[in-house]
């Protein structure tokens, strides 16, 4: 999950407060990228993994501890990438003659500025064609740089839906010393990372992702016997309104950091109330200098997709 992605020991992604650990060998997996280096090391060069992954995220309608994952990986070779000229002489190399000591904000040491271009254009047509596709050309889409330890340079694709821009997938050029690590040698290559469940909410209209773990069949039916290329649109199935509670307390005199105090203040929350959390947001803080005590308030917001819920419940 992350040594094959050359992930730093440092990385946030690896705290407890990012991440399930089962114990200090085993964690949930947090992305579909952890299957990256097994592919690789397997001699393919174009895949595709789709899979269940697990985060501690905050808690709203469009974060959830469980959600899935479409990841994409393409390799190329050098006559792939840049072609040959008529005579048959190589156009470009894919790796700079004499690498660079330090990094440049728009390539890796390693890679020549011909290689890493063609890759970053090859990588952008491909992931808008596939935008065009899911929200149709009229659709009104940006680039944004991103970090990620697995890529480099690394983008942000971002679609413009329901008055914001919604980020839809994360991608980049890959980091060579991941090839290198997987006995990739002579190839150069991108990858890109979608939450299907982001598309879904986008595609179908679905407000809370909350709905995707529903049984309920006025939510099933409604999806039952489609095909991607049905225009569908959901119906609200909860007019119910909702239920808010403000929760105050001391925090405990520990030297835990506080962000990850606050994912585990989200998660007692969720395991505590259930399907019936549709919202937790942390609204303010207070120390206490004279007594050394810190306090929290947070704003629950419950409602149900099946009844009006009453204070009691």
């Amino acid at each position: 999950n992350f040594d094959s992605l050359l992930t730093p020991q440092d990385h946030l992604s690896r705290r407890a407060s990012d991440t399930y650990y089962v114990n200090s060998d085993h964690c949930l997996r947090a992305h579909t990228s952890a299957h990256q280096h097994t592919l690789m090391q397997s001699g393919l060069d174009a895949f595709l993994v789709i899979g269940d992954v697990y985060r501690r995220d905050e808690v709203d309608r469009t974060h959830y501890p469980c959600f899935h994952q479409i990841e994409g990986v393409r390799l190329y070779s050098r006559d792939e990438l840049l072609g040959k000229k008529s005579d048959g002489e190589n156009v470009a190399d894919l790796f700079a003659a004499k690498p660079d000591t330090e990094r440049l904000p728009e390539k890796q040491e390693t890679h020549s500025l011909d290689a890493t271009k063609a890759s970053e254009i090859q990588l952008k047509q491909f992931l808008e064609s596939l935008c065009d596709e899911l929200f149709g050309k009229e659709a009104e889409k940006r680039w944004v740089d991103a970090y990620f330890p697995f890529t480099h340079p690394s983008y942000e694709l971002e679609v413009f839906y329901n008055g914001q821009w919604l980020e839809v997938l994360g991608c980049g050029i890959m980091e060579q010393k991941l090839l290198e690590s997987a006995g990739v040698t002579d190839k150069i290559g991108w990858a890109f990372g979608i939450g299907l469940e982001r598309i879904a909410m986008v595609l179908y209209g679905i407000p809370d992702i909350r709905l995707f773990w529903s049984k309920d069949t006025g939510f099933l039916s409604q999806f039952a016997g489609k095909s991607p290329t049905d225009e569908v649109k959901y119906k609200q199935i909860s007019a119910h309104p909702q239920v808010i509670f403000d929760l105050s307390f001391f925090l405990p005199t520990t030297s835990v950091q506080f962000n990850d105090m606050t994912s585990d203040v989200y998660d007692t929350i969720r395991n505590v109330g259930g399907e019936l959390v549709e919202q937790v947001k942390l609204t303010d803080e207070f120390e206490n200098k004279k007594k050394g005590k810190k306090s929290q308030t947070y704003r629950i917001v419950y409602r149900s997709h099946e009844k009006a819920l009453t204070k009691e419940e």
